[in-house]
This record gives C-alpha cells, sequence and structure tokens, in this order.
C-alpha cells in the first residue's frame, strides 16, 4: 500500500484531516502513553475503556491511555502499520492481508476461538436453503475482515469455488442496508451484527463457523512498542483478562452494561458476548501455526500478492 493510501484511510477512520493526521504518524515515540486501536463492536475492549481499569493500573506509572476507535480491522491495521496507534485488537485475515501489504506490526495475545460468533445469513423468506445454493450469487463481505476467511472455508466444504459466487466489498453498515433491501443474496459477517440482524428483522443462519473456521481474534502491537514496552503489554493482557473473566462471570450484567456503549439492544449484545470466549492468552506457536493456514490459503486464492510467513510477525522475529 502506498503511504498516501494509508494516510487518507487511516484519516477518514479518525475522523481527521490528512493535514493533522500526518502530526500524529510522524509523532515521536513516547514512553508515556498508550494508543489503543478498537472496534465500538467488540464488547471486550469497550467494556473495559468504560471502566477505565487500564488508565487507573497504568497511572502509577505516568502512561496515559488513549483510545482510538475504528470501523473495523483493516482500518486498524493501517493505523498500526503508520505509527497512529500502539496497540489494537482485530480478527484472523486482517492481519494477513496486512503483512502481505508490508505493515509493521507484531502479534502479542490472542482470543480463544469463537467460531459462532461469525456467520453466513440470508434473509428470513430467501429461497437459499444452504451454501451450495449460493452459486453465482452476491454475499456482501468486508473486505479483508474474518469472516472473508469464513466464506473460502465455508464454500470450500459445500464444493463451490471463490470463483462461484459475486462477493460485494462493503462495510458493516452498508451492508446491513444492502441486505434488507435485497441488494445483496447473502451476508457473512460478524457478532453483533450477526445478533442484531437475527434479532430486528429475522434473518436466518446457513452456516456459521463451527468446525469450518476457529475465528480467533487478536491482539497486536507496533512492533517497535512491542520491543520497547513489553512491561506496559503485560498490564494490558493482565487487565484485559481480568474483564473478561469479569463479562464471563454474568453475562446478562456485563451485556447490560456494554449495551449503551455500543447503541444495541442488551439482549443482542448478550447473545453476542456468549458467542465470544473472553479468554485472553499471550501468543502462542500453535496459534500462529494456525494463522500460517489462513496466509497460505488467501495466497492460493490470490487474494494477497505474495506468501507470507506469519511467524515473522512476532516478538522474536526482526
Amino acid at each position: 500500500m502506498k503511504r498516501q493510501f494509508l494516510k487518507k484511510a487511516i484519516g477518514f477512520a479518525l475522523g481527521l484531516s490528512v493535514i493533522s493526521l500526518s502530526a500524529t504518524v510522524h509523532a515521536e515515540y513516547n514512553p508515556k502513553l498508550l494508543r489503543i486501536g478498537f472496534q465500538k463492536s467488540a464488547s471486550l475492549l469497550t467494556l473495559l475503556k468504560a471502566d477505565g481499569t487500564l488508565e487507573k493500573r497504568l497511572a502509577p506509572q505516568g502512561i496515559e491511555v488513549k483510545w482510538v476507535e475504528f470501523p473495523a480491522g483493516p482500518q486498524l491495521l493501517e493505523g498500526l502499520n503508520v505509527g497512529a496507534i500502539d496497540f489494537g485488537y482485530v480478527g484472523e485475515a486482517p492481519p494477513i492481508f496486512a503483512q502481505a501489504a508490508g505493515a509493521n506490526f507484531v502479534y502479542v495475545g490472542y482470543e480463544e476461538p469463537a467460531p459462532r460468533a461469525e456467520a453466513l445469513i440470508v434473509q428470513k423468506d430467501s429461497p437459499i436453503r444452504n451454501v451450495a445454493d449460493l452459486k453465482g450469487k452476491k454475499v456482501g463481505l468486508n473486505k479483508g475482515s474474518n469472516v472473508h476467511y469464513l466464506l473460502v472455508k465455508l464454500l470450500e466444504k459445500h464444493g463451490l469455488k471463490y470463483s462461484d459466487i459475486q462477493p460485494v466489498f462493503i462495510p458493516p453498515a452498508d451492508a446491513r442496508a444492502a441486505f434488507e433491501r435485497g441488494s445483496i443474496d447473502a451476508w457473512v459477517i460478524w457478532d453483533p451484527f450477526t445478533a442484531a440482524a437475527q434479532q430486528q428483522v429475522g434473518a436466518r443462519i446457513l452456516a456459521d463457523g463451527t468446525g469450518v473456521v476457529n475465528n480467533y481474534a487478536f491482539f497486536l502491537a507496533e512492533r517497535d512498542f512491542a520491543t520497547r514496552r513489553p512491561d506496559v503489554i503485560k498490564e494490558v493482557f493482565t487487565v484485559l483478562q481480568q474483564t473478561g473473566q469479569q463479562i464471563n462471570q454474568n453475562h446478562k450484567a456485563a451485556a447490560t452494561r456494554i449495551a449503551p456503549l455500543q447503541g444495541l439492544e442488551p439482549a443482542v449484545v448478550e447473545q453476542t458476548i456468549r458467542n465470544y470466549s473472553n479468554v485472553v492468552r499471550p501468543i502462542s506457536d500453535p496459534v500462529i501455526d494456525a494463522q500460517q493456514k489462513l496466509g497460505d490459503t488467501f495466497y492460493e486464492l490470490k487474494l494477497i500478492p505474495k506468501a507470507i510467513r506469519v511467524k515473522d510477525a512476532t516478538i522474536a522475529a526482526k
């Protein structure tokens, strides 16, 4: 990706002008600042931000926490690449596309698999009854997101090729409108968008990720920050693990707290957080190996321009 494109993309995501972004992108490393990229749909980080727990934990070290919202994982990766954030949380596919484009980040942790938290859905009265019926149909998805891989593997499982369908690349907010008016035949999407479509318009699930994909979520850091501040990353993980335990101890109570922050109904949020594990762990070799399979698949399908070695995007690799 060209630097200018990245500036414009991340500038849009932050609601900033390219001029004001430039100052952020080229800012010198600040040991007293931690910038976290998040998506409002990510309940774990949304609750962590609202509680202010991380700010309290880092305050004795004189470290300020700044939260930066992004619409989806690909834009967040662009933020990491240009130095607009230090740490972020995304699905399993965005890092593959970003690494193939030369982005400067490392995997530092992951959330345990959540295959039920993403699904392929159709309208309740759709004549499409199974994945095989999608041949020649328009399927909406967010390009480069975790559901991109889910779609590929679901098609493969049901005897179809990626070229057998018409992918329509569209962000979640626009995809919901397209789905309701029938501009796309199916939509492959993650929670809470899946849960909202089910509960609000009666969307029907053709298939979720169960038995098909892991649907890991990853915690990433800008490489230089990860090298300089492993102590800060350790503190972040401690608080993340505590927040995940808090969610799993009482899903209903957690949903009641998170719902107004996300602008969603508590029932939608509760379904969502039940579909995620909310269990956070440091990165491990088996998880990196699983991520390599995803990278190899995308390269074989020519979705990324070159083969990648996922292990290169770890703190031990230079």
